[in-house]
C-alpha cells in the first residue's frame, strides 16, 4: 500500500503517519511544499527514530507524482466525497491520498477523481478528523481487505503465559 500526503503542514501528523507506514510496510509519498523541514535534526526532534525504516519519497508537486506513477490508482480521502471508505475495494498497490490539515486536497485535484473520492463518516457539525487518525483508519481498512498480508497477526505476553483454557 501507499500513502500520499499532499502538502502536509504539521510535523507531528506526518511523523505519526510515517510510524504507521513503517509498522505496516506502507510506502509514504510526500508532495511539497511541506510545512516543516525534514532534516535529520528535525526528524529526531519530532521523535521519528524509525524514519530510516520508512520507504519515503518526496515530489515537487502533484504533477511530478503523476508523471512518476502514471498508472496509479489513487483514492482521495476527502469530506467532500459521495461514498465512504468502507465502500471501496482497495488493491495491494493502491495509493491513499490525504490533503493538508488546513484545507484538505484542492478541489482542482478532486474534480478529476470523483469515482475514487472516499470519506470517513462523522457527525455533520464536525469539520474533519485529525490527519494522522484519518490515514490510519483508511489504511487499516485497506490492509484488512488484503488480509493483513505479511503482518504479524498474533501477539504474546512478555512475562506470563496465556491460559490454555479459554472457557474460563
Amino acid at each position: 500500500m501507499n500513502i500520499i500526503l499532499h502538502q502536509p503542514e504539521i510535523p507531528a501528523n506526518t511523523g505519526n503517519i510515517g510510524r504507521t507506514c513503517a509498522a505496516t510496510g506502507t510506502s509514504l509519498h510526500l508532495i511539497e511544499p511541506l510545512g516543516f523541514r525534514l532534516t535529520e535534526k528535525d526528524i529526531r526532534r519530532a521523535g521519528m527514530d524509525y524514519w530510516d525504516k520508512l520507504d519515503v519519497t518526496r515530489y515537487i508537486n502533484f504533477e511530478e507524482f503523476k508523471a512518476m506513477h502514471p498508472d496509479a490508482k489513487i483514492w482521495m480521502a476527502t469530506t467532500k466525497a459521495h461514498r465512504t471508505y468502507t465502500d471501496a475495494s482497495f488493491g495491494p498497490n493502491d495509493f491513499l491520498m490525504f490533503g493538508k490539515e488546513s484545507a484538505g486536497i484542492p478541489e482542482e485535484i478532486l474534480v478529476d477523481y470523483e469515482e475514487t473520492c472516499i470519506r470517513i463518516p462523522m457527525l455533520p457539525q464536525i469539520r474533519s478528523l485529525n490527519l494522522s487518525n484519518s490515514a490510519a483508519i483508511v489504511l487499516y481498512e485497506a490492509l484488512r481487505q488484503q488480509n493483513f498480508s505479511q503482518m504479524q497477526l498474533e501477539g504474546e505476553l512478555h512475562r506470563l503465559n496465556w491460559s490454555s483454557d479459554s472457557s474460563s
